[in-house]
């Protein structure tokens, strides 16, 4: 479906504001495959404020991974954000389409505006934290960075119980699919100067940052290492299983897009064990095979929703 019919659908007319959400559209598609994919699933209507969503986190993201940039630069930067996006919230957006799209997500949505300057905390920190000491330590990045994404969504997605039921389990997906993530990308995280794992975890397999640093540049995890990522692919599977019920509480016509993120992410787990969780030298990636087993049968699910 073209961008065009869905802003019709969502009801957005304005020119300027349509201009806006297409460029979070494209920002979508360029950069988050498996994301993308699954709002696919979606009603025409609900995908402009998700593509809106995720299009700020993009844009952090970008300022925060930019390897042209020094620290101090990127504070700068996360700091003019954060001017622009209080300005916006009060009601002075300007002329940025992110933000100018997101503002009115948020309006439509009646998403809590705490979840943003959440997630802002939390890309602040990645300026200067390079470990994590314990797994608490890790769950107060997490939460800025993952869970308020699923809390931003969930408005979106609608639910067949109350929200404030829902969100446990929706904060949960955000941060299962985030663990993964750091699971899968320890290497390039790795070159990035951060280690996402527990570092008391880590020592109870022998392992350390050095430990990983080596494997990361022999191109081979050793035993320890890949002992050390099994337990942390344990954990993350377990967070899944949290989050399994909340697909039940969404509304009917949302669950299939967030059943198919939900197999397609945990099938990176999959992935990693089938690599014996050596995954310093390569990054393990769902097939486009998969995708679309996965996705096919979503969209049949999708298409029976909507018109229920």
């Amino acid at each position: 479906m073209s961008a065009e019919r869905e802003l019709d659908a969502a009801g957005i007319t304005a020119p300027a504001l349509r201009d806006a959400y297409r460029r979070c559209r494209e920002l979508n598609a360029l950069h988050g495959r498996t994301y993308y994919l699954a709002t696919r699933l979606l009603s025409a209507e609900q995908r402009p404020a998700v593509h809106a969503l995720y299009g700020f986190a993009r844009w952090v993201d970008d300022v925060v991974d930019d390897v042209h940039s020094g620290p101090d630069e990127k504070a700068q930067a996360l700091g003019a954000i954060e001017v622009r996006l209080r300005d916006a919230f009060e009601g002075r957006a300007g002329d940025d389409p992110v933000l100018s799209a997101l503002i009115d997500t948020v309006h439509r949505y009646d998403i809590p505006v705490q979840h943003f300057h959440d997630f802002m905390a939390s890309m602040r920190m990645d300026l200067t934290v390079t470990d994590y000491p314990t797994f608490g330590d890790l769950e107060r990045y997490v939460h800025g960075s993952a869970a308020v994404i699923g809390l931003q969504v969930l408005p979106v997605l609608g639910t067949s119980t109350s929200r404030e039921e829902a969100e446990p389990a929706a904060a949960a997906l955000g941060v299962a699919f985030q663990l993964t993530n750091f699971i899968r990308d320890v290497g390039e995280d790795l070159d990035r100067n951060r280690v996402y794992l527990p570092a008391d975890e880590l020592a109870e397999f022998g392992v350390d940052r050095e430990r990983l640093l080596h494997a990361r540049a022999s191109g081979k995890a050793d035993r320890q290492v890949r002992a050390a990522l099994r337990d942390q692919v344990r954990r993350t599977r377990r967070i899944y299983e949290q989050a399994w019920p909340g697909i039940g509480m969404l509304a009917p016509r949302s669950r299939p897009c967030v059943l198919t993120a939900y197999r397609l992410y945990r099938r990176i787990l999959d992935l990693v064990e089938d690599a014996d969780c050596d995954v310093l030298s390569r990054r393990v990636v769902v097939s486009n095979g998969r995708r679309l087993a996965v996705a096919l049968p979503a969209l049949a699910r999708a298409v029976f929703a909507r018109a229920a």
